[in-house]
Order: structure tokens, then C-alpha cells, then sequence
């Protein structure tokens, strides 16, 4: 996979995307990285690449000319036989860990991280998709990047010791993930659940499957209304639904 990234703050996305898992995984060739900045590709004596506004309001807006002349390079050095081109944006489509499985599978993804007040509208005709992190607004695009570009890098082949990981954690699975613990069996008066402790695969995977039910009721019941619940979990949901009743 090749990931470009259009910004005005291509230190931010370097800095970030050599440390750690996915610092390890560029070293390891497991993706190429390429991050311009559009500022580069301004025709103002300047470097500007905002302008007011036509109309009236506040703020500036990104011009069309230099991330329509990145975007035009990118593509020039592109070998991929098609990209996904995806716009950081408020009025996007939330981003999901379904999304991140999806982008794992192209072969080149292009981010164009805003700031200012907006973008000029036309700059979303080069755009393919547009996303955003949630319900607030940030001071630019970069923090969305790197957020989906981590998401999505770890997924690819070769990039976590352990491929099984990804089977079980949140999101994944359609519920948030069971709890988890590890040495010693007790800290301060807390101890690990005997179960985890017993070599019982078959009650560990049970207990595992109820907890993480458990939590994603207790604390995100919302995606429970999509999920296809087997005969054993609609008993479970029930004896929780019981149990809060009881309180």
C-alpha cells in the first residue's frame, strides 16, 4: 500500500507516523509513505494557499489551485491502478473500524488534511470519500489522518506480531472487547477472575463471549441494535437487563 498525504504540516505526520508500530512497519517496506505539502504547489508569490471567502464571512478557505496541482502530481507518480482520495472533513461520514478494514485493502489512499475555516468547494469534485472523526471540529485535518492512517496501517499484513489480535479487540467482532488481565493474580485487594486462571478453554471462551456482551450493554448499547445476537447472548442481555432492574 502507498499513503500521500497533502498538508501544510508535513513535520506533524512525520514525526508521528516513524515512532512505533507504524514507524516499524515503514522501516519494514510493509507501506510507502509520501507527504507533501500542497503549500509547494502555490502559484502566489507568497505560498498563500487561503483566500477569503466569496460572499462575505469568517474565516479563509483553502484555495482549489495548489491541492488540485499536488493532487495532479500524485497521480502522475501513481502506479496504482485506483486510489481512494479522502477528504478530512466535519461533514463527513464518521470514521469505524469497518472503514479502516476497507481501506486495508487499497492499494494507494490519499489524504487532504484542511485547515482554515474550510475548503473551496471544488476541491471536493478530486475527492472519493470524505470522513470525519466525530462530532467536533479540530483545528485542521492532521490529527484525522494520522488517526485513520494508524488504524488502517495496523490491519495490513506483517504490521502487528500477532494477527490474531485483530480478530477479537473492539469493534471488530461488533462488540466492544471482553476484559483482559495479566500478572500478578492480585494487585491492592483486586483479583483476576478465577476463570482466566483455570486452563478451561472452552469456560474461558464463554466467559470471554459474556463479558464482552456485558460490556458493550453497559456501555455502548447502541450497537447492539445491529447486532445479530445468538440464542445464548439474547439469555445473557436478559439476565442483565434483570439485574439492573434489581438494583
Amino acid at each position: 500500500m502507498k499513503i500521500d498525504v497533502l498538508t501544510l504540516f508535513p513535520d506533524v505526520i512525520n514525526e508521528v507516523l516513524h515512532e512505533s508500530i507504524v514507524g516499524k512497519a515503514l522501516e519494514k517496506q510493509l507501506f510507502d509513505l509520501n507527504v507533501i505539502n500542497f503549500r509547494d504547489y502555490s502559484d502566489d508569490k507568497h505560498h498563500h494557499v487561503d483566500d477569503t471567502p466569496y460572499g462575505g464571512g469568517a474565516g479563509m478557505l483553502l484555495q482549489p489551485q495548489p491541492i488540485f496541482r499536488a493532487l495532479d502530481d500524485v497521480n502522475t507518480q501513481s502506479t496504482a491502478a485506483q486510489k481512494r482520495v479522502i477528504l478530512l472533513d466535519p461533514a463527513g461520514v464518521p470514521f469505524t473500524q469497518k472503514i479502516a478494514e476497507n481501506l486495508a485493502h487499497e492499494e494507494e489512499l490519499v489524504f487532504i488534511c484542511g485547515h482554515y475555516e474550510g475548503y473551496d468547494e471544488r476541491i471536493r469534485t478530486l475527492v472519493t470519500d470524505e470522513f470525519s472523526l466525530g462530532d467536533f471540529v479540530l483545528t485542521g485535518g492532521e490529527l484525522g489522518a494520522l488517526t485513520m492512517i494508524d488504524a488502517t496501517v495496523r490491519l495490513l499484513p506483517g504490521v502487528l506480531g500477532n494477527q490474531a489480535s485483530n480478530k477479537d479487540e473492539s469493534f471488530s467482532t461488533g462488540l466492544l472487547e471482553y476484559p483482559q488481565y495479566t500478572r500478578p493474580p492480585e494487585y491492592r485487594g483486586l483479583k483476576v477472575p478465577d476463570v482466566l486462571m483455570s486452563g478451561n478453554h472452552q469456560e474461558i471462551d464463554k466467559w470471554r463471549a459474556k463479558e464482552a456482551l456485558r460490556r458493550t450493554y453497559e456501555r455502548r448499547p447502541d450497537l447492539l441494535s445491529t447486532y445479530d445476537l445468538s440464542s445464548q447472548q439474547k439469555k445473557w442481555l436478559r439476565e442483565f437487563e434483570r439485574a439492573d432492574l434489581g438494583k
